[in-house]
């Protein structure tokens, strides 16, 4: 893995910002496959997307935005991830401020997931052996993402079944020992404890409304 994208991975992983191939295939199929199946169909998938697109991608970074948002984010529960970040303060939030806070969390997502995708060079990603999901409602799913030559990365996919749908979704996503909500959660956390949730929103705000600058890390 070269240099830049490793860096990315650790910086996302820190911040919470990963979820790489954390989707889930053909949503109207999504509750009778297994989940781990769908996982590595739309991995695959995503990733050959880019590969494809990527003279689209240089001329304008944005359009990874694009991809992201329609290969990525209708398979993630965003929402639900939006309310694990929130954690204890969600009963301090200002309820008319929650689908606000929910909504730019979404495109902050949709933001990093751009620039950690946009260093993907080849890389692939293994999981473990597929595991019967049995009854289970949420599940952890392993794999590392390996290129010859570099160290190996640990990541693990969190995902959990919509008891209205039964659709599988991830909401988190540890890398090297780091987890994705706990991380944000922790960064967040403070700042609505001492300046409200709007100073989070505009951060996030901010950042979603900056173009991405991402061409020169494209490989």
């Amino acid at each position: 893995m070269n240099t830049i994208f490793l860096k990315k991975i650790k910086i996302i992983s820190q911040s919470g910002l990963l979820i790489l191939a954390s989707v889930l295939s053909s949503s109207s199929h999504a509750e009778l496959l297994n989940p781990q199946v769908l996982l590595q169909q739309v991995t695959n998938a995503t990733f050959q997307r880019i590969e494809l697109d990527q003279q689209s991608i240089q001329s304008n970074p944005n359009h990874l935005r694009e991809i992201i948002e329609q290969e990525l984010m209708p398979h993630v529960d965003h929402r639900f991830a939006a309310f694990k970040v929130l954690g204890s303060q969600f009963r301090s939030v200002p309820k008319d401020k929650i689908p606000e806070f929910v909504s730019e969390f979404k495109q902050y997502l949709v933001s990093n997931f751009a620039v950690a995708l946009a260093s993907y060079g080849g890389q692939k990603l293994l999981f473990e052996p597929v595991k019967d999901t049995g009854n289970q409602t949420s599940m952890s799913i392993k794999a590392i993402i390996r290129q010859a030559g570099r160290p190996d990365i640990n990541i693990s996919f969190k995902l959990r079944k919509s008891n209205k749908t039964q659709e599988w979704k991830t909401y988190d996503l540890v890398a090297e020992g780091i987890s994705l909500l706990s991380s944000k959660r922790s960064e967040f956390e403070s700042m609505i404890r001492q300046q409200g949730i709007q100073a989070v929103i505009d951060v996030m705000k901010n950042k979603n409304n900056k173009p991405l600058n991402i061409a020169s890390n494209v490989n």
